[in-house]
């Protein structure tokens, strides 16, 4: 049996996952982290608790957190953020340049990619890097 909760695909098998497929995961784990991060931080009630993930989970946020991780990221990475970061997207999100959006596809992609790959100490540590200085909102 396949345990969802916890994947641990091989390289061959995340390569064959479109940009595309490892941003639409990567989204879905930064959104689950930054909501435990909340719940631990004090963010009980539901209306709150989202308004505050919003603020961390939005494209502008993901691409300032970027150039903070980039530093940090090992070769294959790096390889992750850019397939991300280079896939062909719809246009941006109101508010947000193409460039921010596109940095934030990759970080997504990054987050995919490595959570599909079952490297979670490694998304643990990307990700309090991330929140290093930010205060619940």
């Amino acid at each position: 049996m396949n345990d969802y909760m916890a994947p641990k695909l091989d390289e061959a098998a995340i390569g064959a996952i479109s940009a595309a497929g490892l941003a639409h995961v990567g989204d879905a784990v930064l959104e689950l982290m930054v909501r435990t991060w909340l719940c631990q931080q004090g963010k009980a009630t539901s209306g709150g608790l989202h308004r505050a993930s919003v603020q961390y989970v939005n494209a502008a946020a993901q691409a300032a957190a970027m150039d903070k991780l980039l530093p940090e990221l090992t070769e294959e990475e790096n390889q992750l953020y850019h397939r991300g970061r280079n896939a062909h997207t719809h246009a941006a999100p109101k508010g947000v340049s193409p460039g921010q959006y596109a940095r934030a596809t990759g970080m997504e992609a990054l987050f995919g990619g490595l959570y599909l790959a079952g490297k979670r100490a490694r998304v643990n540590e990307l990700f309090a890097l991330m929140m290093e200085g930010s205060h619940a909102l």
